[in-house]
């Protein structure tokens, strides 16, 4: 489903990374763990909600290249970054909105993307990303949306 998105903020951590060799897979393990551990989202200041964002940016080309991952949350304004922490406004724009459903601890999102990977949509490949918001609490029933930029 195509959907416009407003411009947002995001502080958070980050990693580049790499799909090749499945590095990305380790990458982004080891950031949600340090996210979760540090408690990372309860230092985040002037937070919107408490929706967690994984997005991916700064392409080095496209999805079998280089890019960062940023973990995070939206907040009103980047005046006040914390130290460790990356603050960094995304423009927003068009988008296609897909839903992953299931258990997350059985690669439901990463399967997700095998998919997406696979179509032809156009990506701009300027920031894609994840929300996990209330209905991704329960893990083993967990919905998940996936924003990815298209041109």
């Amino acid at each position: 489903m195509k959907t416009k998105m407003e411009p947002f903020k995001v502080i958070g951590i980050t990693v580049r990374t790499t799909n090749e060799n499945n590095q990305a897979a380790k990458d982004i393990e080891a950031l949600w763990e340090k996210f979760i551990t540090e408690n990372i989202q309860g230092k985040i200041p002037n937070k919107v909600d408490n929706e967690v964002y994984s997005i991916y940016t700064d392409y080095e080309k496209d999805h079998t290249k280089p890019y960062t991952t940023l973990l995070g949350c939206k907040v009103e304004h980047l005046d006040h970054i914390p130290e460790g922490m990356t603050g960094k406004s995304f423009d927003g724009g068009d988008y296609i909105k897909f839903t992953a459903k299931g258990d997350l601890a059985e690669g439901l999102v990463i399967n997700e993307w095998f998919k997406i990977w696979s179509m032809e949509l156009g990506r701009s490949f300027t920031a894609d990303f994840e929300i996990y918001g209330e209905k991704a609490q329960d893990a083993s029933d967990a919905e998940v949306d996936i924003f990815i930029a298209v041109k």
